[in-house]
Formats: C-alpha cells, structure tokens, sequence
C-alpha cells in the first residue's frame, strides 16, 4: 500500500504553478502601486495596492511551505552527500547564472540614464558591489539563495523523518495538528514569536542574509511544509479541516484591512499610530499562516489530479520563474512609456512576459541539454527515462 507521501502530490504541482504565475501579476503590478521598485510608471494607482497588500503576506510562504514539503520528496532514497550535490546542481548552478546573465538587465534599466549602453554597465557586474550600492546582486533570485541555505539547514530533521525511530515524533505532531485549531494557531504563534525577538534589530526585508526576522519567517513556512508532509495522517487531515481554514483565513481580514485603510485615511482607529502598525504586523502574520494553511487544504481536496499539461508546466514553471522579473523589468521600461492607460500597460507587459518567457523556454532552453542544466533542468534523456518509468509505475 502506497503512503501519501510516497505518491506524486499533483495538488502540489498544480498549487506551485499556481504560487508562480501569481508571481508573474504581482511584479507586473510593482511598476503600477505607490510602493518602490526598480522602474516605476509614471501613473500609479491605490487599486493595485490594495489587493497586493494581501497577496504579499502569502504568495511567498506558499512557495516556502511547498518547497518544504518537496524537499520531503527530494531527499527519496539518496544519501545525505547526493541530497546535497542534487541541491547544489538545481539551486547553486542557476543562481549563479542568474546573476551574471539574468539579473544585469534589471540593474542596467533601473540605472540606465548613468550609462550609454549595456555593454558599459555590464562590466560594473565584475566589479562585485553589492547592490543598491553597486550592480551585483541576485534581486528576485534571492528566493533561489534562501532555499539553498533551507535544504542544508533542515537536513538534520530531513535525515531523522526519514527514518522509523521518528515514529514517535510523528505520531506526537499527528496528534496535536490533526486538531483544526491546534493546526491553526500553534505555528502561527510560532511565527509571530520569532519575529517579537527578532524584527526590533532587523526590521527591513533585504533579501540579503543579514534580514534574520524575514530569513527565520520564510524558514518555519518551509519548515512546517516539510514537517506536516511528512506524516500522510497529518496531511491529510488538512483537507479535512479546510472549511475551518477557510474561515479563519477570511475572518482575519477584518483586522487586517481594518487596520491597513487606518493608514489610507478611510478611517481612524482608537489607536496611536505606532499600536496601529503593530496590530497590522500582528495580523498580517496570522493572514499568511491561515492563507496558506487554506490554499493547501483546498489544493489538496479539489487538485490532487493528474493532466497531461501538467508535466510540461512543471517543468518550464523553476525557467519562468528565473526569467519573468527581468522580462518584465526590460519590456516594462519601454511600455511604461506609451501613451496608454495603466490597465492597458499592465496586461500588455503581463501577456507579453508570459509570452516572451515562454518563447524563451521553448526556444532557447528545453531543447538544449547544457542550457537545461543552466537552469536547474535534468537532461532531456533523464526526463524521457522519468517519463517511462512513472508511465509504467502502478500503486495498489
């Protein structure tokens, strides 16, 4: 009898390109809100902060609590040595690509009026200052560099779940989240501790190693993936529970925009402004653990499904993600200039990415083993022998 955890998660699959093209629509938005970016439009409009305010708070734990959940499934049958070698070729390799390939194009349009040309920027790269005081850096790719460091860090805990004497800490996780509620507030109460400690010395989210509230934030989403994946009793109890989830996580926008339209001035509550911020922070941390806790539950009750697209969106969603925020940042730039209202820009620049990226994958990367590897991709034999031996794989 096949376990839960021993099966393809679909739901999962489905969820990550789910996570991802969020992404795509969210940075795209970035050129519109009142927020900083790397480029701006010269319009912006409140409509986009409003509904990116939310989705900030758990587009990126979702990926985390996914990641931990597949980094459950990466470690299989290998060693400790081949998890790390297998971590190093599919995180390391494009990292490091990125940065001197895919990320200069960001730095140079961000920066271009201080230079005449790529080729004049692009040297600055190798001079190995570290952005925003210099031109190197990895930008979006951080999420890349993070989730190295994750996979080492929790290969202690990956080591002891895969092993029979972890039956007991199991069976003792099983039966405290299995409860809906224990499931909701215990690792939420969990966060919000680790960042009481930490956010008073390290407020700001730089991406940068030296951010360790948002660095031990994004850990624990990750963490609790793979620990909740780990055990098929416990996971599958979240879909059980989600309507539960699901209340939770839209009851908690009550306080949430409550408190974030006090900042828009569409009200004012009996708070001094520093209470207010603090309350909003509060909430925001229980909005990103139920969110997830709900996208999850649902994912796995309606998605846990196969297609045949989906292998084909799985592996192009790890190249989109590398690739998007560049595109959007280059063609962003130019259509930023027209003559044309920031609805128009904003789904010319987020089809065209789509597009772009895509033409990008199928042309230059997939047919190309050394490119492929480039990208954190397998061979196309690796992927064709995959392909055989999950065809011929039958459960009972």
């Amino acid at each position: 009898m096949e376990t839960t955890t021993s099966l393809r998660r679909y739901d999962l699959d489905w969820l990550r390109f789910f996570a991802i093209i969020l992404l795509l629509f969210y940075h795209t938005g970035m050129l519109f809100t009142s927020w900083g970016w790397h480029i701006k439009n010269e319009e912006t409009s409140l409509l986009f902060n409003y509904w990116m305010i939310w989705s900030h708070d758990w587009r990126m734990p979702l990926l985390l609590f996914i990641s931990g959940a597949g980094t459950f499934m990466a470690l299989g049958k290998r060693s400790k040595a081949q998890f790390v070698r297998e971590r190093f070729t599919k995180l390391f390799v494009p990292l490091a690509f990125g940065m001197f390939v895919i990320v200069p194009p960001q730095i140079y349009f961000e920066r271009i009026a201080e230079f005449s040309s790529f080729w004049e920027f692009y040297p600055t790269t190798f001079d190995f200052d570290l952005y925003p005081k210099g031109n190197f850096s990895w930008h979006h790719l951080w999420f890349i560099a993070y989730l190295l460091i994750y996979s080492i860090l929790i290969l202690p805990l990956l080591a002891f779940l895969r092993k029979p004497v972890s039956q007991g800490f199991k069976t003792f996780m099983e039966q405290i989240f299995t409860k809906p509620v224990a499931a909701l507030m215990i690792p939420a109460v969990i966060i919000l501790l680790s960042q009481l400690v930490l956010k008073p010395y390290f407020p700001n989210e730089t991406h940068d190693f030296q951010d360790w509230a948002y660095f031990v934030f994004y850990f624990l989403f990750f963490a609790f993936g793979l620990i909740f994946y780990s055990n098929p009793k416990l996971w599958d109890s979240l879909g059980r529970n989600r309507k539960i989830f699901l209340s939770a996580a839209v009851l908690i926008l009550i306080p949430f925009y409550g408190s974030f339209l006090h900042f828009r001035g569409a009200w004012s509550l009996p708070m001094n402004p520093d209470d207010v911020e603090s309350f909003f922070d509060v909430t925001s941390i229980f909005l990103s653990w139920f969110t997830v806790l709900t996208i999850i539950s649902y994912g796995q009750f309606y998605l846990n499904r196969p297609h045949p697209i989906l292998k084909y969106i799985n592996e192009g969603l790890y190249p989109f993600y590398i690739l998007h925020q560049t595109v959007i940042i280059v063609i962003g730039y130019y259509i930023c200039k027209w003559d044309l209202s920031i609805w128009a820009k904003y789904w010319i620049i987020s089809f065209g990415t789509l597009e772009i990226c895509l033409g990008i994958y199928f042309g230059l990367i997939r047919p190309f083993n050394g490119v492929r590897f480039l990208f954190g991709m397998k061979p196309v034999n690796a992927e064709k022998s995959e392909d055989l031996k999950n065809h011929s794989f039958k459960t009972t």
